[in-house]
């Protein structure tokens, strides 16, 4: 798949295009894999449910698929 992930993207999304993303999800304690919003929640959704910054999530995911 190419492009960047987006703050837009759904969660399940980003982990099944991106499996190295479920790094920074756990860095910031999202176990996103295990919850059943991760079907039908973005990024940005997610991240602030958890007080993390969207923005931060979305370069550091993307910093690791470049």
């Amino acid at each position: 798949m190419s492009g960047k992930v987006t703050k837009e993207m759904s969660i399940i999304e980003i982990v099944q295009n991106y499996p190295q993303s479920l790094e920074v999800f756990a860095k910031y304690g999202l176990g996103c894999i295990g919850c059943a919003a991760a079907r039908f929640e973005n990024l940005e959704a997610g991240a602030k449910v958890h007080g993390v910054d969207p923005e931060q999530m979305v370069a550091e995911i993307n910093a690791l698929i470049d």
